[in-house]
């Protein structure tokens, strides 16, 4: 009896594991990963931040509330920085909104580990920080923190990649933004009226620059992203073009 029972108990194991392992093959052939999330700032979303990816106050512009900062696991030392994911929350009925659809954010920002308390974003969590407007979408205030599942997705955007000019007359940064598809951006090039293509230096997270001087030129872009793609931006700043002004590329990816 006892044998049997513990052959039972065997059986019973294999079965489970099989069952786990069947599961987690169904979402990674989903694309969908297991993950937790939690919000920053107020209701109102009036704080964002801003920080690890060089958008500043170009959220306004592009990208609004529907960000999220990631943590160390996803960010993969910047090479996530504008790409899209979908989030849903899950196995959760007290915390999960009931019925709510996935939501859509842009990675702007990096949630930075905590060794000393234990924070939700130190390795190898999986975590997403999402300004609270966005999270109560999927989740409801008092849960805090939520467990989750992810994807990465294609990222649409209405208008074109916007490119924003600061510096000074003898060094030009660039901030490359709203950028489509897989929205991660890996080179950009320069061309001025009177040069020939200028490969761009980054200087940090998506801000890009050269010492050529280029005033007084009107400029156009070359812009590649992580899947290979690459388009060109013929002539979007005239020749009288600005300093700590954007210009929109009209395309997109």
């Amino acid at each position: 009896m006892a044998r049997s029972f513990t052959v039972v108990i065997v059986l019973l194991t294999v079965v489970c594991h099989l069952l786990m392992s069947t599961i987690a093959a169904t979402n990674a052939e989903n694309g969908w990963v297991d993950a937790h999330a939690t919000f920053y700032g107020g209701r109102k979303g009036q704080e964002t931040m801003q920080g690890a990816c060089g958008y500043g106050s170009l959220f306004e512009q592009s990208y609004g509330l529907a960000t999220t900062a990631l943590s160390t696991a996803l960010f993969h030392n910047g090479t996530t920085r504008g790409a899209c994911y979908e989030i849903i929350c899950v196995n959760a009925p007290q915390s999960c909104i009931k019925g709510a659809r996935p939501i859509r954010v842009t990675a702007t920002n990096w949630c930075p580990p905590n060794y000393r308390d234990g924070s939700w974003c130190n390795p190898p969590r999986k975590h997403f920080d999402l300004s609270l407007p966005i999270f109560l979408k999927i989740a409801k205030y008092k849960a805090g923190i939520v467990p989750v599942k992810y994807r990465r997705v294609m990222c649409p955007k209405k208008s074109g990649v916007k490119f924003q000019l600061a510096g000074n007359p003898y060094f030009l940064m660039v901030t490359v933004f709203n950028v489509g598809r897989v929205g991660v951006v890996v080179e950009v090039k320069v061309k001025g009226s009177k040069t020939g293509w200028i490969k761009m230096t980054r200087n940090w997270a998506q801000v890009w620059d050269t010492n050529t001087v280029l005033t007084g030129q009107s400029l156009s872009f070359l812009v590649a992203t992580s899947d290979g793609k690459r388009l060109k931006f013929n002539n979007i700043a005239p020749s009288n073009w600005q300093f700590n002004q954007t210009y929109d590329g009209k395309i997109n990816f």
